[in-house]
């Protein structure tokens, strides 16, 4: 048996306090470490994770796609911002995706993906996702992960509650955030505010077959702020929840001045019977110039149509499409619980979780249980539509989602928690602290009918000390929390780009086997693409000149170009005539004032390129392709203007 003397004891002694310290230090933070978390998330090369997570990119304008458990960043799907990384926004065949009636817009603030529908479940197809700043909403096509289709929300402002779908994607709905003047005069003084500012509440058609978006109808609504919306399901499938705050119509200094009511709203709109009428013809046709843009598959161009003209409901006039439900206080988040019966609040000042019944409000309805009106709205009396209040739900309640078991869970804000709670009883059985200030959450499916109920991920909006500092300004926070027992137990933090605010998850099975690899060289219809390297070219047209440019491993054809002149108005279309996945294909130019080019196999991209001085030009791929990718380059000469070089191109062969 081996002996410690005196200086070993003390030295041994002094290592068991320390470590005692450091974990009542960790139980002070009510950090739980789990010994097999590292194991839980582990992902061996090769293999593929269990889910995919979409994650709104908030102010960059994309949107994040990670694998879960392991939390990898897989992907940035381009939406609403130009992307250097691949061209998007900047080529010719994409510029027009940012068209806007108040011209170019290549920036935008995303904020909710919501994954489209059949029968309450998450079908893999799209995923849609909002822009705050200039209205939109975009579709992306989830056999390519490219947004496919953005549509304008005229008569707007701010638009935050959106985009979410009704329960088979017949509407994406979208509701402002900011009231603003709509049937009146637009130029009048901010302090008109409760005379003269509206809001609105949209409904934008989805037609599967054509695989287009439409803004069916608006519905006119108070000049209050609307937050966050989801659409019934079940019994409830007619029907879409918004929350708002600012019943006080506030204008400035919101903090005070519209935090003063003890309970706001939340708009239940009645979308089946507006939609009838809409269909009727009901309602009135007014301004609402607005963009739909659009990517087509075939000719791989996004194109612009503008529409004029809007359909605006007013519920005054077409009664029963639209009632208010009492919810305190300030309320942010309105989710239904799986089974459509329960309408689930969360009010940024409450102090509990209201829960609502879908069944109460009908027959409130019914009976006309109402408290008053506002703006000819019905108001509902709170006490006849409340199915419970979760008490003890910490500071700050925001979002919930369910896990199909019974048991819902809330983000608590102000405390930096989350917890779960009964559908049944509406009483707290867990909470897990998160670091720190979780906004929204994630459950696969978790706002569907059939949420997978395994993780949970907690969207945090502060990071400071999870992570190594990078300066001021530090990645947002996503935590990976287990689920499938009876106790939270946190698996994994991991870094998100941008600011996420919302997110999506759902089995990837659902998804990964529809991936379109590679575009069919035969299917490519677009104006110049050159499907063989016999048929590549250069062309003047005045002072146009086009490049019908292919790109194979390791060469370009044509790689010698002569005859450019400065000043001239040159269009690279490269056609990549590979025909096997992964493998991508660069086009850079020395002087380029926009972005590369990343060609995908079979498809034709096109870049503007002005050369400012006479010179010698570079070009080269700048995707890493081949062992020979170092070789896959070109030089271009450019003349002064006026000169007299001709058009000259080949590979020397």
């Amino acid at each position: 048996m081996r002996t410690f003397n005196k200086k070993q004891l003390i030295a041994m002694a002094s290592i068991i306090i320390l470590v005692g310290a450091l974990y009542v230090g960790c139980n002070d933070k009510k950090e739980i470490f789990q010994g097999d978390a590292a194991a839980h998330v582990y992902v061996a090369p090769g293999s593929h994770d269990e889910f995919y997570g979409f994650l709104s990119g908030g102010y960059n304008g994309q949107i994040g796609v990670y694998g879960l458990p392991s939390g990898r960043h897989l992907f940035t799907i381009p939406v609403f911002s130009q992307t250097p990384v691949s061209g998007y926004g900047y080529t010719e065949e994409s510029k027009a995706m940012f068209n806007t009636s108040y011209g170019f817009i290549p920036w935008g603030d995303a904020h909710h993906p919501k994954i489209s529908q059949t029968d309450g479940v998450p079908d893999g197809r799209w995923i849609f996702i909002n822009e705050n700043n200039t209205p939109r909403i975009a579709r992306i096509n989830l056999k390519t992960f490219k947004t496919v289709e953005i549509i304008e929300i005229p008569n707007s402002a701010g638009n935050h509650a959106s985009s979410f779908v009704t329960e088979n994607t017949e509407y994406v709905s979208a509701a402002t955030r900011f009231s603003i003047p709509i049937t009146t005069e637009k130029d009048v003084s901010i302090s008109s505010y409760k005379e003269n500012f509206q809001g609105t509440i949209s409904f934008v058609k989805v037609d599967k077959e054509q695989e287009k978006m439409s803004l069916d109808f608006q519905i006119l609504v108070p000049g209050f702020n609307y937050d966050i919306a989801h659409a019934g399901k079940g019994p409830s499938a007619g029907w879409a929840f918004f929350t708002s705050y600012n019943s006080e119509e506030a204008n400035t200094l919101l903090e005070i001045n519209a935090s003063k009511n003890d309970k706001d709203f939340i708009a239940a709109v009645n979308w089946k019977r507006a939609a009838e009428f809409a269909k009727q013809g009901k309602g009135k046709i007014i301004d609402g110039q607005h963009y739909r843009n659009y990517y087509d598959s075939k000719t791989h161009i996004s194109k612009s149509d503008v529409i004029e003209k809007v359909r605006i409901l007013d519920p005054k006039e077409l009664p029963g499409i639209l009632y208010f439900l009492p919810t305190p206080k300030s309320p942010h988040g309105v989710d239904v619980s799986p089974d459509g019966k329960l309408i689930v609040a969360g009010g940024k000042l409450a102090t509990v979780i209201p829960v609502h019944s879908f069944e109460k409000m009908v027959k409130a309805i019914e009976e006309k249980n109402f408290e008053g009106e506002v703006s000819g709205i019905p108001v509902l009396k709170y006490d006849a539509i409340i199915a419970g209040e979760v008490q003890n739900p910490g500071l700050g309640p925001l979002h919930t989602e369910f896990d199909g078991k019974g048991y819902a869970y809330t983000t608590s804000f102000i405390s930096s928690e989350i917890v779960k709670w009964s559908l049944e009883t509406f009483q707290v059985v867990d909470r897990i602290q998160t670091y720190y200030s979780p906004g929204h959450l994630m459950i696969p499916g978790g706002d569907s009918r059939k949420p997978w109920g395994k993780y949970l991920v907690a969207l945090n909006k502060i990071t400071k000390d999870r992570y190594l500092p990078t300066g001021p300004e530090l990645f947002h926070s996503a935590q990976l929390i287990d689920i499938s027992g009876a106790k939270m137990k946190l698996l994994l933090d991991f870094p998100t780009e941008g600011e996420p605010h919302y997110a999506q998850g759902i089995a990837a099975e659902v998804i990964k086997d529809n991936q379109i690899r590679f575009y069919k060289i035969e299917d490519n219809h677009h104006p110049y693409v050159t499907k063989s390297e016999r048929d590549a070219k250069v062309v003047r047209e005045g002072n146009v000149v086009r490049v019908y440019m292919t790109s194979i491993r390791s060469h370009f054809n044509p790689d010698n170009i002569e005859g450019i002149k400065v000043g001239d108005e040159v269009y690279f279309h490269v056609t990549n005539l590979e025909q096997d996945w992964d493998l991508p294909h660069g086009f850079a130019v020395l002087g380029a004032n926009n972005a590369e080019l990343l060609i995908m196999p079979g498809e034709t991209q096109t870049m503007r390129w002005i050369p400012k001085k006479a010179g010698i030009y570079p070009f080269y791929c700048s995707d890493f392709c081949s062992a020979l990718h170092q070789e896959m380059q070109g030089y271009i000469r450019v003349s002064p203007a006026g000169s007299n070089v001709a058009i000259k191109y080949g590979t020397g062969n």
